[in-house]
């Protein structure tokens, strides 16, 4: 006689409880391997060259050897509407034994007995080895309405019995119901609880995180039911020092989110097997997965199931705050903002609960039509890396809000704050800024290039060329980037201007790289001694002038009512160095003519390092025309106080 039958003889029907759970929570496991069965065999009966789906893990974490059951797929054939099964009748009892284990610690409902009792009965009466698309439809859909069915049953029984699970639990270990466990099991559950905790308070009053833990023979089970949807599930089961975690989710896009998550703390994922398929379940698939993790002492498996457990809480209403973030970047965007606030311990339930997408239009109309219009996307105008930026900073202000217990209200005024200092320190000077890079790159290069020698290296002078080139269109493209936005907003007009005349300056610098190649081609003979120290000299100035004119850009960028004397002082200083530089640059190169005159008399070098010397000279006559565009909009921004 079996041991629960031989305490149910007793009378003593409480104690068989516990038990009786822990067999309804493996039948659970394998309910629904049988249900993922079902479906892999209509798939492959669906069409030819559909892969076999591999479910071993699901196998092992079921506690079954694969035998007919993994056959099963592969011998499923279909005959006009029929899926023939030849093995549906030994299914069928599979599935009924396990409903009836499932509904035997619930059978104080009656309403769930009623329903298990009707499936028993619907299973009966089955072909023995056909299924219609009705049938198959009434089997595995997942879907809530009119209809129920039994894969609805068995979720239905599974939160049931995790209900009874927590009134039954014998202790509590740091929140989780626990019961029947051994002594080397509790600083493991602790562990995983101790992660769970240390986020917990992000998900707000949102249920969920729920856990609960017992011993199945040599195996300790962790259980969390995540949210509050069916489909939403984990279950950890820890043997020896090897961790095994399922999880089932009914978005894709969370399910590869998770993954990445634990990928990070060194989980091993098998390939998530979509349990539905377009015409089953009204074509709302949820998929199924299972990680692995090796860890090589006790220490680490509770680090592991630390790591694990602080990670869970970024899954609660992640598919809601991506849908929001969507709105204002990319859908890749959206994942890495919902994925760096959870590597920030940020989390995004703050957020939504603050206002979540109300939040940042109510900061972009605050700012009004200079900045934004109506239809704007916030990457599209800030770019993409501030954009996201900004998001998570005001993640993170409504997290602090909520973790001080602050009225969440009052981070609708913070966002609006936090964009605006956003837009003036990243505003219109950062392109005009990196545009200057560009610059500055060139003119290093040719300072450097003289100073090696390229003259007289062919290959060294033409692939310094191609580099200038690609520097040279990024800046073009960065001057279409400034007349694309002059057009929408007029604010950006006037730096659109300075931008158009800071890419003469690229230019410039462009044409003399490309000079400095041709020279190298055979024609540098005379460029010794005299002539060459005049050359470096004016590729000396030119580098200090773009120096000066980053520096002054920096300084612009930063100057306003709240600026020092001693910015405004520097600032005109730097431009003043331009000008210096500029006026310099007129001396250089009256005196590089004068020493090619004396010391080159090949026609071809005398004229390409006369234009080369006169493109250099020309880079500076463009710095400072951009130099007194960047004074007038750096002073009209001090005079309006932006």
């Amino acid at each position: 006689m079996e041991k629960l039958e031989a305490v149910a003889s007793l009378g003593q029907t409480e104690l068989l409880r516990p038990a009786r759970v822990r067999a309804a929570l493996a039948a659970n496991d394998r309910l629904k391997l049988y249900l993922s069965l079902l479906q892999a065999a209509q798939q492959r009966a669906s069409g030819e060259g559909v892969p076999a789906l591999d479910l071993s893990r699901e196998f092992a974490a079921a506690g079954l050897k694969a035998g007919w059951l993994a056959e099963l797929p592969a011998n499923a054939f279909r005959e006009g509407k029929l899926l023939h099964l030849p093995e549906l009748s030994r299914l069928r009892d599979c599935l009924v034994e396990d409903l009836q284990v499932m509904a035997r610690p619930v059978d104080a409902d009656e309403a769930l007995v009623q329903r298990v009792e009707h499936w028993c009965g619907w299973l009966a009466q089955l072909a023995p080895d056909t299924l219609s698309a009705a049938d198959l439809q009434a089997l595995t859909s997942g879907k809530r309405g009119k209809d129920d069915s039994l894969h609805l049953l068995v979720m239905d029984l599974h939160k049931a019995i995790n209900r009874l699970a927590a009134e039954l639990s014998s202790e509590n270990i740091d929140g989780a119901h626990v019961w029947q466990i051994e002594a080397e099991d509790r600083p493991r559950i602790a562990a995983f609880m101790r992660g769970l905790n240390q986020t917990r308070a992000l998900k707000l009053q949102h249920p969920g995180l729920d856990t609960a833990a017992t011993r199945d023979g040599d195996r300790l089970l962790l259980q969390n039911d995540i949210g509050t949807n069916d489909a939403h599930v984990l279950v950890i089961q820890v043997e020896v020092l090897e961790v095994s975690l399922t999880y089932s989710d009914l978005h894709s896009r969370r399910f590869a989110f998770f993954q990445s998550l634990l990928c990070e703390v060194g989980a091993s994922w098998g390939e998530a097997q979509a349990r539905t398929r377009a015409g089953l379940n009204a074509g709302a698939a949820y998929y199924v997965g299972t990680a692995r993790f090796s860890c090589s002492d006790e220490m680490s498996l509770w680090t592991t199931l630390e790591c694990i457990g602080a990670r869970i809480v970024f899954l609660i209403d992640w598919n809601r705050a991506r849908k929001r973030l969507e709105q204002f970047v990319g859908k890749g965007d959206a994942v890495a903002i919902l994925a760096e606030s959870a590597r920030r311990r940020v989390g995004h339930m703050a957020w939504l609960e603050a206002g979540g997408e109300r939040l940042i239009f109510g900061a972009m109309q605050a700012l009004g039509p200079d900045y934004f219009r109506i239809g704007d996307r916030l990457d599209v105008v800030m770019g993409t890396e501030r954009a996201r930026g900004f998001v998570l900073d005001v993640m993170a202000l409504a997290s602090a809000a909520a973790q001080q217990h602050q009225p969440l209200a009052l981070v609708a005024d913070d966002a609006r704050l936090l964009l605006a200092r956003y837009l003036h320190r990243h505003d219109e000077f950062d392109l005009l800024a990196e545009h200057a890079a560009y610059c500055h790159a060139m003119a290093e290069g040719l300072r450097d290039g003289l100073a090696h020698g390229y003259e007289r290296d062919r290959k060294a002078a033409r692939v310094f060329a191609e580099r200038a080139k690609d520097w040279e269109r990024a800046a073009d493209q960065l001057v279409m980037d400034a007349r694309a936005r002059a057009e929408a907003r007029p604010r950006w007009q006037a730096f659109a201007e300075v931008v158009e005349t800071a890419d003469d300056v690229a230019d410039a610098l462009e044409e003399a790289a490309f000079l400095l190649s041709l020279i190298a081609s055979d024609h540098h003979r005379g460029w010794r001694g005299e002539v060459h120290q005049s050359m470096q000299l004016l590729a000396d100035a030119v580098l200090t002038a773009a120096q000066d004119h980053v520096r002054a850009l920096e300084i612009a960028r930063t100057l306003g009512e709240r600026s020092s004397a001693e910015d405004h002082e520097e600032f005109v200083a730097a431009l003043w160095r331009v000008l210096n530089a500029e006026r310099q640059c007129d001396v250089l190169l009256r005196d590089v003519r004068r020493a090619l005159a004396e010391h080159v008399s090949d026609a071809a070098t005398l004229n390409l390092s006369t234009d080369f010397a006169q493109a250099l000279e020309a880079a500076t006559d463009w710095l400072l025309a951009t130099g007194y565009g960047v004074r007038r909009l750096a002073f009209s921004r001090v005079r309006v106080g932006e």
